[in-house]
């Protein structure tokens, strides 16, 4: 699923809000970071995460291409050592999801 530039944009917005609650430490990304980041996306669709100074293996561009490509996520966007990703849950019910701006038809 790729996200157009609006989403994204919505995403991004919807981002602001919400708390950093994943850090990637001096021990990067072991099995229980990536089980507790595709927790917390199941449960909340919408993840900030953060990269600590103490990482010397990762900025927050690569951590999070990898952790959304353990997670099956979405990169919603990179910010200095912060990022966030995004992946639609399947045990929420549907009007407690985030709904997407549909993406708008081609031109002719």
């Amino acid at each position: 699923m790729d996200l157009t530039s609006a989403q994204r944009a919505q995403l991004r917005a919807l981002a602001n809000g919400i708390d950093t609650i994943l850090q990637i430490g001096k021990d990067g990304l072991g099995e229980n970071l990536v089980q507790q980041a595709d927790d917390a996306l199941e449960a909340r669709e919408l993840i900030k995460g953060r990269v600590l100074d103490n990482n010397l293996e990762y900025d927050a561009r690569t951590a999070a291409q990898a952790l959304a490509k353990a997670t099956r996520s979405e990169v919603v966007q990179v910010i200095g050592s912060k990022f966030v990703l995004y992946r639609e849950s399947h045990s929420k019910p549907r009007e407690k999801r985030i709904e997407l701006k549909k993406p708008k038809k081609g031109r002719g």
